[in-house]
């Protein structure tokens, strides 16, 4: 028996002994400095596509769409707290240009990759557009109030070669067709209308017109700028006849360098300057129903870390000095090998890409202050970094599993609210990325914080206003949590190794 009392005691005392030391070996609090007054863009939204899946999801059961939906859209909570979904504010629109009514003749071997008019006779393609719709209907019930239709190529039955993709990297709609395809457009947001009851807020008629879409992986149409000048005149004019309010929404670059001066695409590069300033021969800035809006894919500019703030610095002083014009970072996911810092191939749930992902918004949101940021396909069937969610393919049911760059993607997109506006931020260390926002009416705080090491990180935050008892309210995504709710102590704030921890004080 007295053994057994030295040996508890001994682990007594070595467990304090332990506890002390890793008490004294523990990092001190990094301080997080913020300036509510001083601050920068306006968010507009964050979003995803509905390309391709939702054309075949959409029909699948009840029970499995609406959980998706619930995932993408709601704002609502859960019983202990937690979000239901990631509130996205804006929900893009694929507008078909009827490669799937071609079938194997569209020449896109893929038939997820097809697209359907959103206009058509056939039933079988009318019972994609009406699945498409019903993300659409979706959205809008849990309280998506910005809706934008995209083109990736004009109608088939509008092109030179009769294909939803181009020959030899040339425009594949002809100038006497410009008319043809506002006019078509005027339609199919008619007929969306008279289906959901959904006017599209946006239409982006040109989708990353620097690739010659030549392949037919996927539909797509280059254009030159004077080509896309030219489309978005028509587009204005059928616009106006027709008394729409529906903005236009201007270029979805396929690469952010060609926002800027390139000189390795011939009239494909310099888009800030073209169509947003007076002197150019085609500019559009003064076109009623033109967005005053840049907007950039940032696909293969997102590595080194400060090789892509620094492109986005460009961006961010070109546009400064362009009258009332806002960026929006339109359309991403996880291509290529990225400096070698993480591959697009093969899906990853797991908190390896969401991390990855939760940077990139950071670069964009804070070095090229972007207003709006929209995620690439929302559903994917493909073994890709593609997908918030990913799916089984198959068109009529099977399983679905949500990521962990879902819920990274919604610890920005659930907090950071349109209207709310960036506000100075600057941390005394290298191990965090954080950023802020503020929302004006409700005098609400939110700090989006990125943890990419290994190690948890304490954290004070430098305000008059907080005591040591003030209490925050976190969310954390790790790899064991998703938006996880917690209420703690300002005294007690620690970021956890590889997370990304939204922080609300209102």
């Amino acid at each position: 028996m007295r053994l057994q009392i030295l040996h508890y005691r001994f682990c007594i005392t070595a467990f304090f002994l332990f506890y002390t030391i890793a008490k004294a070996q523990q990092s001190p609090a990094i301080a997080i400095y913020f300036d509510e007054n001083k601050t920068y863009q306006t968010i507009q939204n964050f979003a995803a596509s509905d390309a391709w899946a939702c054309q075949f999801v959409g029909n699948w059961e009840d029970v499995k769409k609406n959980k998706i939906a619930d995932w993408l859209f709601s704002m609502d909570t859960l019983s202990n707290g937690n979000p239901k979904g990631i509130g996205l504010s804006l929900w893009r629109y694929n507008l078909g240009a009827g490669s799937a009514e071609q079938g194997d003749s569209s020449g896109i071997k893929d038939e997820w990759r097809r697209a359907a008019l959103t206009i058509n006779k056939k039933s079988t393609e009318r019972k994609k557009v009406e699945a498409q719709n019903w993300f659409l209907q979706a959205a809008k019930q849990r309280g998506v109030q910005q809706f934008l239709g995209f083109f990736n190529s004009p109608p088939v039955q509008l092109t030179k070669n009769g294909k939803a993709y181009a020959s030899k990297g040339n425009c594949n709609i002809d100038s006497t067709h410009y008319k043809a395809f506002a006019d078509y457009t005027v339609k199919a947001i008619g007929a969306i209308k008279k289906s959901t009851g959904i006017t599209f807020n946006y239409i982006s008629p040109v989708n990353e017109p620097q690739w010659d879409w030549s392949d037919g992986g996927q539909e797509g149409c280059p254009y030159t700028n004077t080509e896309i000048s030219k489309v978005v005149k028509a587009f204005s004019k059928a616009f106006q006849q027709n008394k729409l309010n529906t903005k236009l929404l201007i270029t979805e670059s396929g690469h952010l360098k060609y926002l800027l001066p390139a000189n390795d695409k011939q009239d494909k590069d310099d888009q800030i300057r073209d169509f947003f300033n007076p002197a150019s021969p085609i500019y559009i800035g003064n076109l009623s129903n033109v967005s005053h809006t840049i907007a950039s894919h940032s696909y293969f500019t997102t590595s080194p870390f400060a090789d892509a703030i620094a492109l986005r610095t460009g961006v961010k002083d070109s546009i400064t000095h362009t009258k009332n014009l806002d960026f929006w970072q339109s359309e991403y996911c996880i291509l290529g090998d990225n400096a070698g810092e993480i591959n697009g191939n093969k899906k990853d749930l797991g908190m390896d890409a969401a991390l990855y992902v939760a940077k990139v918004i950071y670069e964009d949101l804070v070095a090229a202050n972007a207003s709006a940021w929209q995620w690439w396909t929302a559903i994917s069937a493909y073994d890709y970094k593609d997908g918030l969610v990913y799916i089984d393919k198959n068109k009529t049911g099977g399983n679905f599993s949500d990521s962990k760059m879902l819920w990274a993607m919604g610890n920005y997109s659930r907090f950071i609210r349109p209207g709310m506006k960036r506000i100075n931020v600057d941390v005394a260390s290298n191990d965090l990325l954080i950023s802020g926002y503020k929302d004006m009416q409700k005098d609400k705080l939110v700090l989006v914080c990125i943890n990419e090491t290994a190690t948890e990180k304490p954290v004070v935050l430098d305000k008059a206003v907080l005591s040591s008892s003030t209490k925050l309210i976190t969310y954390t995504t790790d790899a064991i949590r998703s938006l996880d709710k917690k209420i703690t102590a300002a005294n007690d704030l620690v970021i956890p190794a590889k997370s990304v921890v939204t922080i609300v004080l209102n």
